[in-house]
Formats: structure tokens, C-alpha cells, sequence
């Protein structure tokens, strides 16, 4: 059964379910615009804790600077299958788009600005995890900019606590 999710008190609840969690406990493009990316897995977890104003436990941007606007990132997975269909590439894990939490049954960009809570966690949404050209290296040439305006959520967390898959 979905999750259900607060944007604000005024709000309904909308239905979300977490399909994937991943982390990675370093940087494979960031800050390498002009070098060969590094090799760090994005490792799969059915469950992760959440470190309000730190991120993800265990994640490479976890404590990575005070008021980091993207302390963990969520990805629509109705946008990965699209994407997967519209590119023709059936044989990517979802991980390969280095976000963090997918979801079915958000609009994510509907939450930049919004502090919402998921699993009993408060977080809020900051702004659009837009594309990058390493997109068209990890997944394949055209998912950058297929992926504009839907390159899923940046959010701070507010409050800590688990998250996991499933629920």
C-alpha cells in the first residue's frame, strides 16, 4: 500500500511507494567535467537513515556542506521507463542516474519549494536534479535531454529517521 505524503497541512496526502534506495560512497562525475569518471557503484539498500541537515548515511553527499540543497534526491521511475522505452535501452538499473530514492506516484517538481514527508520523515523539496551530460555516458546518448524538466527532486531533510523500500 502507498505511502502517504504531506505537502503542507492544507494539502491532501498523496500516494507514493519507494521502489529503489541507492547511495554511493563517491563521486563518479561530480566535479569532473573534463576527466574520465570515477568507478564508485551505486549500491542498492533496502532500507537507509535519513540525518536531517547531513543527507544520507553512507552517501557520497552526506555532511557535504551546510544547507545542501541536495541532501538526497528522488527520481519519478515512471520517467525511467519512459526513458528506457523512448532510448531503447532495456539493460540499466535505475541507480545508473546517481539519484537516490525512486518513487511511483509523485510529481516531483510539484514539491520544489513544498516541505513534504514520506515515511514519517519531513523533507523539502529545493529543486529540479536537472541533467547532466554525463546522463548520455551512464544510461545513453539522448537521456539528457530527455530528461530536462524531469530530472527528478533535490530536497534537504528536516527530520532524521529511516527510509525504506516498499513501504
Amino acid at each position: 500500500m502507498p505511502t502517504p505524503v504531506v505537502i503542507d497541512p492544507e494539502a491532501p496526502a498523496l500516494a507514493a511507494r519507494i521502489e529503489h534506495i541507492y547511495i554511493s560512497p563517491g563521486h563518479n562525475f561530480f566535479y569532473r567535467d573534463r576527466q574520465n569518471p570515477e568507478t564508485y557503484p551505486a549500491v542498492s539498500l533496502p532500507e537507509v537513515n535519513c540525518v536531517a541537515g547531513c543527507g544520507l548515511e553512507g552517501d557520497r553527499f552526506f555532511g557535504f556542506k551546510e544547507n545542501y540543497k541536495g541532501q538526497v534526491t528522488f527520481f519519478d521511475l515512471a520517467v525511467f521507463d519512459a526513458l528506457s522505452h523512448a532510448l531503447g535501452i532495456f539493460d540499466k538499473a535505475p541507480g545508473v542516474l546517481r539519484r537516490n530514492v525512486f518513487v511511483r506516484g509523485l510529481d516531483l517538481n510539484a514539491l520544489i519549494g513544498k516541505k513534504f514527508s514520506l515515511q514519517g520523515i519531513v523533507f523539502e523539496g529545493t529543486q529540479e536534479c536537472a541533467p547532466c551530460p554525463w546522463m548520455n555516458y551512464s544510461f545513453g546518448k539522448g537521456a539528457e535531454e530527455f530528461m530536462k524538466t524531469r530530472g527528478g527532486l533535490r530536497a534537504k531533510i528536516l527530520t532524521s529517521g529511516p527510509l525504506r523500500v516498499g513501504a
